[in-house]
């Protein structure tokens, strides 16, 4: 595409050089720069893109777009475009190169703590069940019909998720279920994309080790509603989250609410759960509905709801509605059970905030048992003051605690677990840094009735170390250490 065509309508600042030339890619990475690229100087966290200018025209950039006029290109080698932000800079380009995929698309956006991918699979499900061809962009994959990639973000960089929609677009996708990240919106990944329905899950404590507080994690979460749903689109909002009235008074779009009290638009009553899944009966405009399904959990409950809500709001049949919450499935790392022959039951789950453990402990305890045994630990380089808090939820909601490492990522995994150790009360717990070695322990010390619950990195097949990101996965491990036990 032409760069003139391309940055048409863009706010800039001042262009020096042509804009009558081909531009072949877009990235804000100098290493993938190839002839005819255009390179987007971005300001990361830990590092500036435009430092990397030189790099990138060496490669064979013929474009850049820069904000810090002190490190403009010398223009007498590429096209050297100023503006006020880089970052909205290049959503715009991305966009535009793409041809603006999103305005021939269904788009479904999903924003919130807790819940996001869940929910996605299971509105996902609804409407391929209705017979609508849909894509999938989330923390676990990117899905175009049959084709997988795994995922890189939750919600990726402008010009991956552009070229996604666009390759949904050409394989026939009317909708596209997305998850949105805080980090997505607060660096305008899925700006200049047109949202059909904007879904709030929950808020509470997580990334404010980027984000600062928490009405600063909420105002980048808002701006999915303010800023990038349609003005025909259809917000759906937990009623039962204090956050929802603060979105609800700044918009104007139709909202629909779910939850568990009254005052839900689409509600659920008469919840009933068992180590095979959960009834309840969805009610909605005076309509009453029995469903069945294998998810387990008041969590799930309120994903099944969101979902719900969501295919309610596109004229989804009731009947095709309730038969994908019947047939929807565990997804990877989410409330994700095994079961040994000795009749112990593992769960895997994601739960790596405050919030998330204490439901899913609490789910948990509502379930027949013995013992609650619980090993977790904390992510490094993140917001630290969740660290004792999850540990005195896990000390309080269950009989035995083992601390050990997640992802340490750049700091020590021992001080990661002391900071844990910091709100644990009583002499119920006691840490081993591997994380192998610590559900070998569990594995070792569960008798029959127990329930053995591994917290924290659910579907991730790593752990990432000072940078490096070994082969991990706490299914694989769990098996490994029954394996050995005896015990499988």
């Amino acid at each position: 595409m032409k760069l003139k065509e391309i940055i048409r309508g863009m706010d800039t600042v001042g262009i020096r050089g042509g804009t009558d030339i081909e531009i072949s890619s877009i990235t804000s990475n100098s290493r993938e720069v190839t002839g005819d690229s255009m390179f987007v100087a971005i300001r990361g966290i830990s590092s500036d893109g435009h430092n990397y200018i030189d790099d990138a025209v060496r490669r064979g950039a013929v474009a850049v777009i820069y904000e810090d006029e002190r490190k403009s290109p010398d223009s007498g080698y590429v096209t050297a475009i100023e503006v006020n932000d880089t970052r909205d800079a290049l959503a715009y380009v991305a966009g535009r190169f793409y041809d603006s995929p999103s305005g021939a698309l269904r788009l479904i956006g999903i924003t919130g703590t807790n819940g996001k991918t869940s929910t996605s699979y299971l509105i996902r499900d609804m409407i391929e069940r209705w017979g609508k061809k849909t894509g999938l962009i989330g923390t676990i994959r990117y899905v175009i019909g049959e084709k997988e990639y795994n995922a890189d973000f939750t919600t990726p960089e402008p010009v991956r998720y552009q070229k996604l929609l666009s390759e949904m677009k050409k394989e026939g996708c009317e909708y596209v279920v997305s998850e949105v990240s805080s980090h997505a919106l607060s660096q305008k990944r899925v700006d200049y994309t047109t949202f059909e329905r904007a879904v709030f899950t929950n808020l509470s404590r997580d990334h404010l080790d980027y984000h600062g507080t928490m009405d600063g994690y909420f105002e980048v979460k808002k701006r999915l509603f303010t800023d990038l749903l349609d003005a025909s689109g259809v917000a759906i909002l937990n009623a039962d989250d204090g956050y929802a009235s603060r979105i609800i008074s700044d918009i104007s779009q139709q909202v629909i609410t779910y939850g568990l009290g009254a005052g839900a638009d689409v509600k659920a009553r008469d919840i009933k759960q068992d180590f095979d899944g959960m009834s309840m009966t969805l009610v909605y405009e005076g309509g009453e509905n029995s469903i069945r399904t294998g998810l387990i959990g008041i969590p799930n409950a309120y994903n099944i709801l969101a979902a719900v809500a969501t295919a309610i709001s596109l004229n989804v049949p009731m009947a095709i509605i309730t038969e994908a919450v019947a047939q929807s499935g565990h997804v990877d790392g989410r409330f994700e059970t095994l079961k040994t022959k000795e009749g112990v039951l593992f769960v895997i789950d994601y739960a790596h905030t405050p919030d998330a453990l204490d439901k899913l402990l609490e789910t948990i305890k509502g379930l027949p048992h013995r013992e609650i045994i619980t090993v977790f630990g904390c992510g490094g380089n993140r917001d630290r003051g969740k660290r004792p808090l999850m540990g005195q939820i896990a000390c309080d909601k269950s009989d035995r605690v083992i601390i050990t490492s997640d992802n340490p990522r750049y700091e020590d995994a021992n001080a990661i677990i002391d900071d844990i150790r910091k709100g644990m009360r009583g002499r119920n717990y006691g840490a081993v840094t591997d994380r192998g070695e610590a559900i070998k322990e569990a594995v070792s010390i569960a008798a029959k009735g127990d329930i053995v619950v591994v917290a924290g990195k659910g579907h991730e097949n790593y752990q990432e170390i000072k940078g490096v990101r070994y082969p991990m996965s706490d299914r694989e491990l769990i098996l490994r250490a029954l394996k050995e036990s005896g015990k499988a």
